[in-house]
Parts: structure tokens; C-alpha cells; sequence
């Protein structure tokens, strides 16, 4: 399979992450990047979080790698952004700012086969993909998908190990999130009274759309799942506390501790674990989208069960990079049976 053309509209985190993960997979081949910043800090931002001796250069507003060429565009909307000029398959829109169909259609419109947003999304697009559950549900002529975030896919897999043995009553989940770049350093006034309130000094409760996303990956979830989020001020690393009411007595807390060591073992690349007593900082850079803390996990009475997990936006961006190359592969199936 040729490599896939990518284009990246948006290089905050998530952005230079994806980025940075396709210069040692020759899969993918990042044609161009929009973003309204300048080239120049574009490319120091880069290179600041480039491991050691990996570095990028910048050459007539090209990123220079030893496997890529990659044109730097400001732009500010997709309408803006001519990506048929780049021969784009497929445009990740990483911003974060674009989240309904009709907002991230002018992708396709300018010339790319579908969009991939790294957000999840607001009203109806073509499909939801949280990698690691439902990716078979893929359809080639899906053209707006929406890969999820980290916490509802750290959430989804979670849910799954533990429905797979045990019959869920209900679910309490809370994310304890990192503060997110759409929150402000300072108390500043916003749409939203809580989140007025300055990220880097406050716990801030907040409401989370992956209440609504789990149930409708995991129908069986619908109407046995509350969840909310914490907004904390760490700059990185986030965690899942959730609470587990199961349809049976006298549980073992070594039998649930197992179930995900089996999944780890099944799934490496999206499920660890760890006895460490580890904080925040230290998950900084994981690959999987779900790390269960086991000696955070915690039975309480005879039906119900804690459980401690940590998730960070490497993973999101890796299951991006999944959703991307399952939709190829779906296009050369198709394309093969057409020939």
C-alpha cells in the first residue's frame, strides 16, 4: 500500500504529536500543515519536543525531515486551505474548534478523500471511531469521522474488559483532566461560568461529552452511566476514577486486576498496566490509551469496584493514526475488488 498523504490542520499538542509519530512510520506521509502560527515558532515548538539528535529544519516554509517535506499554510478555516493542490487523502483537523459536519465539510470540499477530527464531534457526522472497540464498524464511504478524545476511548476500552466477565448495573466515571489549551491562565470571562475561571490555579468541575459517546459505542451502557470531570492544573497526564456496580456478590479483587493484565496482553499497543505507584508526570509520553493503575484498584462491599486508570494525548494521537489506517485499508479493499 502507498503511503497515505495526511494533512494536519491545527499544530498544538496533538498536532506535533501525530507529526512526530509518522517520521518512523513510513505508512504516512504528512503533505502539509495549516496552522495561523509562524512557521519559524512552528518548527521551534516542534523541535523543543523532538527526542534527542532527532531535530526538523525549516526551508522555504517547508518542515524538513530525512523522510518528509511538509508545507507549513496559515490558515484559520477549512475553507482556506486548498489541500488538492497536495494530493491529500485524508486531512486530520487537530484544532479542536471545528466539530460539526457542516464546519469540517469544506476538507472534503477543497480536495481531501475524508477528514479525520481528533475531537468529538457536535451533532451527526458519518461515524464515531474509538479505536481498540468499534474500528469494524468503518465503512469506506464514511468522509467525516470523528476519532474520539482520550478519555472517552481510555473509558470505552475500560467498560469493555470489564463487561466482557462481569454484568455492569451502572457506571460512575470521573475524569481528572489535565487543563486543555481552551482554558485560561487567568480568571477570564467566558460562555461558561466555571470555566471562566482561571485553569492553572483551580479544580474546576465540568460536564463531558463522553458520557453521551460511550453509550453510543456501548449501547448496553445506555441509561446505567453517570460521569463528569475535573479539570485539574497539571499541564499533563489525566486519570479515569470509575466505579464499577456489578450484577453479582462477593468479588475478588485479584480476578478483576487480571482481567486487565489479560487485555493488556491481548492489546499491547492500547492497554497497560502498572504496580508502580505512580503520579501524573510520570505518564507523560505513554503509547496506550488506557493504563490501569492496579494497585489503585479497590473493591468496595461485595458488588462494587474502583477502578484507577491514566490516559495522556500520545495515545489519542497513535488511535488517530489507527482510525487513518484503517480507512486505507478499507479503501484498497475496495479498490482491489472493484479492479
Amino acid at each position: 500500500m502507498k503511503a497515505i498523504r495526511i494533512g494536519i490542520m491545527g499544530f498544538g499538542q496533538v498536532g506535533r504529536q501525530i507529526y512526530k509519530l509518522t517520521l518512523d512510520d513510513e505508512r504516512f506521509d504528512v503533505a502539509a500543515i495549516s496552522d495561523i502560527g509562524k512557521p519559524e515558532i512552528l518548527c521551534h515548538l516542534l523541535n523543543k519536543t523532538m527526542g534527542p539528535g532527532d531535530s526538523v529544519t525549516l526551508k522555504d516554509n517547508y518542515l524538513v525531515s530525512d523522510r518528509m517535506q511538509t508545507r507549513l499554510m496559515p490558515a484559520d478555516h477549512p475553507t482556506d486551505i486548498p489541500w488538492d493542490v497536495f494530493d491529500v487523502d485524508v486531512v486530520v483537523d487537530a484544532t479542536g474548534r471545528f466539530r460539526t459536519a457542516d464546519e469540517l465539510e469544506p476538507h472534503i470540499v477543497n480536495g481531501a478523500r475524508r477528514v479525520v477530527t481528533s475531537a468529538l464531534p457536535e451533532g451527526d457526522i458519518d461515524r464515531v471511531i474509538l479505536y481498540g472497540v468499534n474500528q469494524d464498524q468503518a465503512k469506506s464511504s464514511d468522509r467525516i469521522v470523528s476519532a474520539g478524545s482520550a478519555s472517552t476511548t481510555a473509558t470505552v476500552l475500560a467498560l469493555k474488559t470489564i463487561s466482557d466477565a462481569y454484568e455492569i448495573e451502572h457506571v460512575s466515571m470521573t475524569s481528572v483532566h489535565a487543563y486543555t489549551s481552551d482554558q485560561s491562565l487567568q480568571d477570564y470571562a467566558g460562555a461558561d461560568y466555571r470555566r471562566s475561571r482561571s485553569g492553572a490555579e483551580n479544580i474546576i468541575p465540568n460536564d463531558t461529552p463522553a458520557l453521551h459517546w460511550v453509550q453510543q459505542v456501548l449501547p448496553m451502557m445506555q441509561g446505567r452511566m453517570t460521569a463528569y470531570a475535573l479539570n485539574v492544573p497539571v499541564q499533563t497526564g489525566s486519570m479515569l476514577d470509575i466505579t464499577f456496580a456489578l450484577a453479582t456478590s462477593n468479588l475478588n479483587l485479584d480476578s478483576i486486576k487480571n482481567l486487565f493484565v489479560q487485555a493488556a496482553d491481548e492489546n499491547p499497543e492500547l492497554i497497560g498496566v502498572t504496580n508502580d505507584p505512580i503520579v501524573s508526570s510520570d505518564v507523560k509520553g505513554i503509547p496506550y490509551s488506557l493504563l490501569v493503575d492496579l494497585d489503585g484498584c479497590m473493591l468496595a462491599g461485595n458488588s462494587f469496584v474502583k477502578v484507577l486508570a491514566w490516559h495522556e494525548t500520545q495515545g489519542h494521537a497513535r488511535r488517530i493514526l489507527d482510525v487513518v489506517a484503517t480507512y486505507a485499508q478499507l479503501d484498497e479493499n475496495q479498490f482491489k475488488e472493484a479492479s
